[in-house]
């Protein structure tokens, strides 16, 4: 591994530390096997070291069956690369290669094939098409360790175009059929119609913290936060399903149910909800920027696992982020909450105790806005948002410089909202509002706020992490708020 020395990585391997869990791979040269640093299997002397799973394979090596490197954390071997291996490996990661091909990819970075497949190839250590493949592989071999699918059904989800091509992959990788490596795992059961999957994550993780931020914000009869965790009504492929999202118990993971959704979306959903809870973010890694800066030391100290908590949708995130930027949060979701109420989908039989999907772009377009708490410009400059998402079709298919440029383009759009659209629906981790009047205030150390110019150059040490920077200033100012006023300081903390 390029950067890190064979001492670094022996001594992290051999600590078991579940915090370098993801962080790289060990093939051992006997057996052909590559493992997670936290392998309970005593590894050989004779290995190598691999920044990504990807990278391993690529090497001819297969994986191993007792730890399960698909179950790792999302690999951070991107983190401190180039900005387009690490766009490169986002766009792979949400299905970039699913439906199209190397060159299209190539296409949407703005270089040439050969060129990107070097660059990856030099940086990671693997090539585009392996590194989907990979990806492709550990989740269905996820689905076969944790899920009641059939077969048949986890080679939809998992995107092989045939069993025969699903079958050939497992035999190839693992020298065992599907059915096979099946057997050598006990699953709960399952509630009929529902899957559950375990997304890990790399510790510490903040998930109270990401409770209370759902739990001020949730839309009734959309979605609703309780002490066994998230609840959530979306739309996947025409059809309503429902997400549940909880914390594993003595797991580094969270668990995701899913009630109602055709196998052939799992893939798509559980890059999604990985996003939306940011299990992909390495704290130590954004501590380590933090914790040199005489602000942020002592909040980073005091909330270590705080993640910027996503958006499942970004049209329903820019028309949420514009109503709290017009008239406030408090009003901002009462008024969402009316929007849902007369103008989603009005969902049929038992959802949980959910009754309705946010309204589509098409909808709120046309629709009456007179009853909403809003002024007849706010409700143009909502209009307007909606008209440009209906003819432009804003998806996670999207890149964040397109959703961005988007939103900046609708008049009455302030860089405020495309900064925090940004932040919650696209996952920037350097996204930066620095028009926000709260950061400003809590960056002043609490004197009189300091001007948008002087809170972005106070904020340029804490590149390219602003956004957590963000969050955690937000979250001190909110707990503030609820009635304890005394600031976290570097003796208090």
């Amino acid at each position: 591994m390029v950067g890190i020395s064979r001492d670094v990585l022996e001594r992290a391997r051999s600590s078991r530390d579940p915090r370098f869990d993801g962080k790289f791979f060990v093939a051992v040269l006997s057996t052909g096997i590559y493992c997670r640093p936290i392998c309970p299997v005593r590894l050989s002397v004779a290995v190598e070291y691999y920044a990504t799973a990807a990278a391993a394979a690529e090497a001819g090596f297969r994986p191993c069956l007792r730890c399960r490197p698909e179950a790792a954390p999302g690999s951070p071997a991107w983190i401190g690369t180039s900005a387009v291996v690490r766009r490169t490996l986002r766009l792979i990661n949400e299905g970039a290669l699913d439906t199209g091909s190397v060159k299209d990819l190539a296409d949407r970075i703005g270089m040439g094939t050969r060129h990107l497949n070097r660059l990856l190839v030099n940086q990671i250590g693997a090539s585009p098409v392996t590194i989907a493949q990979t990806r492709r592989l550990h989740f269905a071999k996820r689905l076969l360790d944790e899920t009641n699918l059939r077969a048949t059904d986890i080679a939809l989800a998992a995107g092989y175009g045939s069993v025969r091509r699903f079958n050939e992959a497992f035999k190839s990788t693992y020298k065992k059929s599907p059915t096979q490596l099946r057997k050598r795992h006990a699953r709960g059961a399952q509630e009929v119609g529902e899957i559950t999957l375990k997304l890990s994550f790399r510790p510490p993780y903040d998930w109270n913290e990401v409770l209370s931020y759902l739990a001020e914000r949730a839309i009734p009869g959309l979605e609703s936060v309780g002490v066994d965790g998230y609840t959530r009504c979306l739309r996947i492929a025409s059809d309503p399903i429902v997400v549940r999202i909880g914390a594993c118990k003595d797991e580094h993971a969270l668990q995701m149910q899913v009630r109602g959704a055709p196998p052939g979306e799992l893939f798509e959903l559980s890059s999604r909800a990985r996003r939306v809870f940011d299990l992909t973010a390495d704290p130590a890694h954004i501590a380590d920027v933090f914790l040199a800066d005489r602000l942020l030391a002592p909040l980073a100290m005091h909330r270590p696992g705080l993640r910027i908590v996503g958006a499942w949708d970004p049209f329903e995130c820019a028309v949420r982020t514009l109503l709290e930027r017009q008239i406030g949060l408090s009003a901002a979701r009462a008024a969402t909450a009316a929007l849902v109420a007369r103008s989603g989908q009005r969902l049929a039989g038992d959802m949980g105790g959910l009754t309705h999907l946010f309204p589509s772009a098409t909808v709120v377009a046309v629709a009456d806005l007179s009853y909403l708490p809003l002024s007849s410009v706010q409700q143009d400059t909502l209009r307007a948002l909606c008209c440009v998402a209906r003819d432009r079709v804003i998806g996670f298919s999207d890149t964040s410089e397109t959703i961005a440029a988007m939103l900046a383009a609708v008049e009455g759009i302030d860089d405020w909202v495309v900064q925090v659209v940004a932040l919650r629906a696209c996952g920037e981790p350097d996204a930066f509002p620095a028009q926000d009047l709260t950061l400003r205030f809590q960056a002043a150390h609490n004197t009189a706020p300091l001007s948008t110019r002087a809170l972005e150059e106070r904020a340029q040490p804490w590149r390219p992490w602003r956004g957590y920077a963000a969050c955690q200033l937000w979250a001190e100012s909110r707990r503030r708020s609820l009635g304890n006023e005394r600031p976290i300081t570097a003796r208090s903390a």
